[in-house]
């Protein structure tokens, strides 16, 4: 009998911050793949492994968790004053969907290095030894990202001693600067708080009703106290995903806050946008001990947070999220600015499950709403595997 061939397609495997994904140039994919649509998100998903109804990955690159089943295209940009044009695109492991509706700041901070490594750059931009500044379009939500690339003997700088919670090994520094993090997305009006308010009275039938910030920046975010819902904020990943019944409440909450941002027109239709809105809870600092392992006390933070991403506690932070938690602790009045103690901040370091985070944002007010210029939070990037991935043919 016939067997179908695989095919094998340039690829890069690389650590972003404290997610992992797959990276490809543009004009490295199949042709019919070098377009969005029905074949993209195909291959895409032959080549994460999804759908997997074991959950594991087993037959692709993907980790089996939101944050190690990701994808990242990227092509020379065709926006004025910016460099490289990087698309997204969150793989679901369990179902046949890749969403596109969001960010990843996380892998944001490995974009830089591998168009600088893959020649997407103009060399003059890079010197020798340095540090090269990558404009990045991001395309999934039309915003524009500075990163900062450490350069040595004429290559990237992978190694160095910039440690990062979450990250198991230190690495060089990446700065991000996300610029104008608002999100406009559509239904929302462009507006950072899309209903208007700095803090909602959110109904969720089933749940409840209580207090939450809904925000646009870096990514669409419901903010919720802990303390409303039955937490702490010191919570790990077992506490939560363990735990079906929490899950599908926060679920339920995502969806409905989803509605209330206008991001969808009803709640049914949060199934088919997974990667956003996120859901957040935030508390006053309180010591624990990290997953690792370590303690981090009630002085190292200035608040707690704790994050779902594609339906699971997060073991860290979304970068995304970050943003958002650097927006919203710059304005008083929000949830997460009331968390962290109040009063006007231009940085935060909150508390997650892996350890702590700084974060910085600088906010005003424009024509009687809110703005943000930009967020700005450091990464760690590292190339871990570079060369083909193999897909059978017939996969798209």
């Amino acid at each position: 009998m016939a067997h179908t061939a695989q095919i094998k397609i340039p690829a890069t495997y690389m650590r972003g911050g404290t997610s992992k994904g797959v990276f490809f140039r543009l004009q490295d994919l199949p042709e019919a793949a070098q377009i969005p649509g029905s074949a993209r998100d195909a291959l895409l998903l032959r080549v994460i492994g999804s759908p997997d109804p074991y959950a594991k990955q087993i037959d692709g690159m993907g980790g089996a968790t939101s944050s190690t089943s990701k994808t990242v295209i990227l092509s020379k940009s065709i926006k004025a004053d910016h460099d490289v044009d990087y698309l997204f695109g969150q793989v679901s492991i369990d179902t046949p969907f890749v969403d596109w509706s969001g960010n990843c700041g996380n892998l944001s901070a490995a974009v830089g290095p591998f168009a600088i490594s893959s020649g997407l750059i103009d060399p003059r931009r890079v010197p020798q030894n340095g540090v090269a500044v990558v404009r990045i379009w991001q395309a999934n939500i039309g915003k524009t990202i500075i990163a900062h690339v450490p350069i040595t003997d004429g290559a990237v700088q992978e190694t160095g001693d910039f440690e990062l919670d979450g990250v198991t090994f230190p690495a060089a520094e990446v700065q991000l600067e996300f610029m104008d993090p608002a999100a406009e997305e559509e239904g929302a009006g462009g507006s950072m708080f899309p209903t208007g308010n700095l803090v909602d009275d959110l109904e969720v039938p089933g749940v409840g009703t209580f207090k939450a910030t809904l925000i646009n920046a870096g990514i669409p975010t419901i903010f919720v106290n802990a303390s409303d819902i039955g937490y702490t904020g010191t919570e790990l990943q077992d506490a939560i995903n363990g735990d079906p019944q929490a899950l599908d409440r926060f679920e339920t909450i995502r969806a409905y806050g989803a509605v209330r941002m206008g991001l969808i027109a009803q709640v049914e239709d949060a199934a088919k946008r997974q990667h956003t809105p996120k859901v957040a809870f935030v508390a006053k600092p309180r010591d624990y001990v990290s997953s690792s392992g370590k303690r981090v006390s009630a002085h190292d933070t200035d608040l707690l947070v704790r994050a779902m991403s594609m339906g699971k506690l997060h073991h860290a932070m979304m970068g995304t999220a970050a943003v958002a938690i650097g927006t919203a602790a710059a304005i008083p009045g929000t949830l997460v600015n009331l968390a962290a103690g109040g009063g006007e901040r231009s940085a935060v370091r909150f508390g997650h499950p892996s350890g702590t985070l700084r974060v910085g944002a600088e906010a005003e007010i424009v024509d009687g709403e809110w703005s943000v210029k930009k967020a700005i939070m450091s990464r760690s990037a590292r190339v871990l595997m570079e060369g083909f991935v193999r897909v059978p043919q017939d996969s798209f």
